[in-house]
């Protein structure tokens, strides 16, 4: 169903977005994202006005965020790029396709791309970040809040974290739960409300708001 549904969409140039939010599986993400990686920025992020990994690094920065930072569902590397630009470094990425770690590689920002599933624990070849970010990995059809836990695994205490999360994801999800049950290992969580699309932007999303969890690890 979802390779039809992909030959049907990039033959037609259409945006993949309410495609990706009804994703299930690991495989249908990793076969989503194989097919939309040369497109991606095209047909989503510029089409659509996709200001959230601008958001998403600003704020990083605005915390205090240095690097070393893991830029987590890294996708084609705009968060990283976002970052870059801000003069954080250095950068590493992870995400679930080797095809959109391919085109993140070309920006030549990021010191290492690893490949994982980040619901799993992540085996990456620097446990010591001192920042994590993320821009767009969890919401709808993607990643839910126990995923967490593995990437404060791989932070050193004290660094810093700023993850967005799709505002009906957060309430459907259970991530207040989640972030009540971190009340040990996290501290200074503060919540920002975010527009993840730009002025812009059309269609049934545009109006789409997240929220940017900031914290440190205890």
């Amino acid at each position: 169903m979802v390779k039809e549904l992909l030959k049907f969409t990039y033959e037609q140039k259409k945006t993949n977005l309410n495609l990706a939010y009804s994703l299930e599986t690991v495989q249908d993400n990793r076969e989503l994202y194989a097919a939309w990686a040369k497109d991606y920025e095209n047909d989503f992020a510029s089409a659509l006005d996709y200001v959230l990994p601008n958001r998403v690094a600003q704020i990083f920065l605005d915390m205090g965020g240095t690097g070393p930072v893991l830029d987590v569902g890294a996708g084609t590397g705009l968060a990283g790029q976002a970052l870059a630009k801000l003069g954080v470094h250095p950068i590493d990425a992870i995400d679930l396709s080797d095809a959109m770690l391919d085109v993140a590689s070309k920006k030549k920002i990021y010191r290492n791309l690893f490949t994982s599933d980040i619901t799993q624990p992540i085996a990456t070849k620097n446990h010591s970040y001192q920042g994590v970010i993320s821009s767009g990995t969890f919401t709808h059809g993607h990643v839910g809040p126990n995923a967490i836990d593995n990437l404060l695994s791989v932070a050193r205490g004290g660094a810093y974290f700023a993850i967005s999360i799709n505002k009906n994801h957060w309430f459907e999800k259970g991530f207040v739960k989640k972030f009540k049950a971190l009340k040990d290992v996290i501290e200074n969580l503060l919540l920002h409300d975010v527009e993840i699309y730009g002025e812009n932007s059309k269609g049934e999303h545009c109006n789409d708001l997240g929220i940017v969890a900031t914290f440190r690890k205890v």
